[in-house]
Parts: structure tokens; C-alpha cells; sequence
């Protein structure tokens, strides 16, 4: 596998890079570190007259420092733990995120692991904006780690193609040997409130809802345990498991009660722009989950996603 690993020397940055280190590799494994630094005119506290600031140079030569000192730490420790790893450290100057998808579709990289957040004054976010646009960019899947385990897994199957794309990464990566996986489905229950006013003007409208949610129950089961025994075929120690209720409160509630290390779920984003580009249920298990996320994303041509990062430009500039 390539993996393309992005630090900054922050605390889950070191969680990331933990991670990589405890995962079990195969022969020819290949991991690039990759620290960016802002450019001179982006440090903190550098005017943009950088030329007449007698205090550019030492601010430069210190934020360089310590992404060089971050990039040597993640290299020497992940080193130490595999010493069968070709490993690439790179300093680049630029915007992190951009920087970041940037060298993941150079490598090209099969995964990009990032922290859940980073330094920086939005450091106490739940997940990081540098974390967020990676994983809306990537051209590849985005591991967003909070700790170094791996398992148990919790694999969130909607019955998507994102779904299927998601399990297939599952039973081809080495990854997840030997781990447990509960193959959780969720279905979606719930009295739409418009139809509510309706069933003294339309009868047999509670019949219709009720046998509704009723098939949309049986298809979500016969889904969730046809996907438990693919993996079970596979060699993987499987459970199916049905939830009912909102999905991305109930994904994240079973990692919670399992003490899951690593919840895997797909990404149905149909459209560009950046709060959408992650479908809702994903987005709200990357915010609020308490373990590592695996967002398994549809390819992208890189022209459109080009597309997307001037169309996103152009709505910030106009202040949207």
C-alpha cells in the first residue's frame, strides 16, 4: 500500500502517525510524510510588507523548524516501530489542505491519514478544517485517526454504492485481518410530520406509511445480512447488526457501546460544493464519532474537482 501521512506536529497528528506505524503491513509497503509550512507572507504575525518586518526571518526560520522537527519525530518513530517501510518525509510550503490532496494525487496515494485536528486557534474543534477539506478532496480514502487502534471495526452499510466500494476496501486492504467487524444498518424509522395532518382527509394514509416503513425495515435487514456474510465468505469475523433511528446518531452510539477503534462508512456526496460534497450522515460521524474514521470516497476526476476548488473559491471571495 501507499499511504501518504500528514503531520504538523500537533497531538493528533502523533495519533495518526501512531497509527501508521501499528499497522500491519505487506512487503513493499510505502509511506510519504508529508509537513506543510505556510508560505512567508502566510506565517502568523508576518505583515504583508514582509520586507521591512526585521522579525520575518526569525518567524520563518521558527515555523520551519518545527515542521522540520515534526516531519523527523513522525519518520524516526514510525522507523523504529517498522523498519521494513520505505519511507519519503517532504517539507512543502503552501496551503495545507490543497498542499496535502495535492501530493496524495502525486503519489498516488491508496490512503491518506490525517488527526481529527491540528494546531492552530480551531484547534479544539471537533474535527479540524484542514481534516474536513482533505477528506472532501482526497482522490483517494481519508483515515481521520483519534487514537492507534484499528479495531474493533464498525462498517456502516447503507446498501449504497459507496457502501459496496467501502467493503471492498475492507476485503482487499490488509488492514483489517483479523479484526472484528459489525456490519451495522440502520433503519430509518419515523411518521413523516406531513402526512400527519392527514388521516382524517385521506384514509388509508397511516396503512400506507406503516407498510412503508415496514418494507423499507425488511430491506434494510435482508441488506444488512447478505453484506455480514460477504465478509464472513471472505474470512472475516462478521456480525450483522440492525438499529433503528437517525443513522449518524446510531453509527456513532454502537462505536461508543462496542468500543469501536475504527468506523468505516462511504460517502454519497452528489454535488461540489464543500458542505456537501460528504453526504450529511457522514459528515456528522466524522464530528461526533469518539474513535478513527475510514471515509471511503467515489473517485473524482481531478478536472472536476479542480472545478470545485475555483467554484468554492469564488464563493468565498463573494463572502458565501
Amino acid at each position: 500500500m501507499r499511504i501518504l501521512l500528514a503531520t504538523d506536529g500537533s497531538r493528533a497528528a502523533d495519533q495518526a502517525r501512531d497509527l501508521v506505524a501499528a499497522m500491519p503491513w505487506r512487503e513493499g509497503g510505502r509511506v510519504r510524510i508529508v509537513t506543510v509550512a505556510p508560505t512567508r507572507r502566510d506565517l502568523p504575525g508576518v505583515p504583508w510588507t514582509v520586507d521591512v518586518q526585521p522579525d520575518a526571518d526569525r518567524v520563518e526560520d521558527d515555523t520551519l523548524r518545527v515542521h522540520r522537527d515534526a516531519l523527523e519525530t513522525a519518520e524516526r518513530e514510525i522507523r523504529s516501530a517498522r523498519s521494513d517501510l520505505k519511507i519519503e518525509p517532504i517539507l512543502v510550503r503552501g496551503r495545507a489542505a490543497s498542499a496535502i490532496v495535492d501530493e496524495a494525487r502525486a503519489m498516488p496515494a491508496d490512503l491518506v491519514v490525517v488527526g481529527h485536528r491540528g494546531h492552530g486557534p480551531w484547534e479544539s474543534m471537533l474535527l479540524g478544517s484542514v481534516s474536513s477539506e482533505v477528506v472532501d478532496h482526497a482522490p483517494c480514502p481519508v483515515l481521520v485517526a483519534r487514537d492507534e487502534r484499528l479495531g474493533p471495526v464498525i462498517f456502516a452499510d447503507d446498501g449504497s454504492p459507496s457502501a459496496r466500494l467501502a467493503e471492498s476496501v475492507l476485503t482487499r486492504w490488509p488492514l483489517f485481518t483479523g479484526l472484528p467487524i459489525t456490519v451495522l444498518t440502520v433503519a430509518q424509522h419515523g411518521f413523516p410530520y406531513a402526512a400527519s395532518l392527514a388521516p382524517m382527509a385521506y384514509p388509508g394514509v397511516m396503512e400506507q406509511v406503516t407498510e412503508t416503513a415496514e418494507e423499507l425495515e425488511r430491506l434494510a435487514r435482508e441488506e444488512n445480512t447478505a453484506a455480514a456474510g460477504r465478509l464472513r465468505a471472505a474470512g472475516f469475523d462478521a456480525t450483522d447488526f440492525l438499529r433503528e433511528g437517525d443513522p449518524a446518531h446510531q453509527i456513532v452510539a454502537v462505536a461508543r457501546e462496542r468500543r469501536a477503534g475504527l468506523i468505516v462508512v462511504g460517502s454519497r456526496g452528489q454535488t461540489g460544493l464543500r458542505r456537501l460534497v460528504l453526504g450529511s450522515v457522514a459528515r456528522n460521524v466524522l464530528l461526533h464519532a469518539p474513535c478513527s474514521v475510514l471515509v471511503v470516497r467515489e473517485p473524482v476526476a481531478p478536472a472536476v474537482d479542480a472545478s470545485i476548488h475555483e467554484l468554492e473559491a469564488e464563493l468565498v471571495s463573494a463572502g458565501l
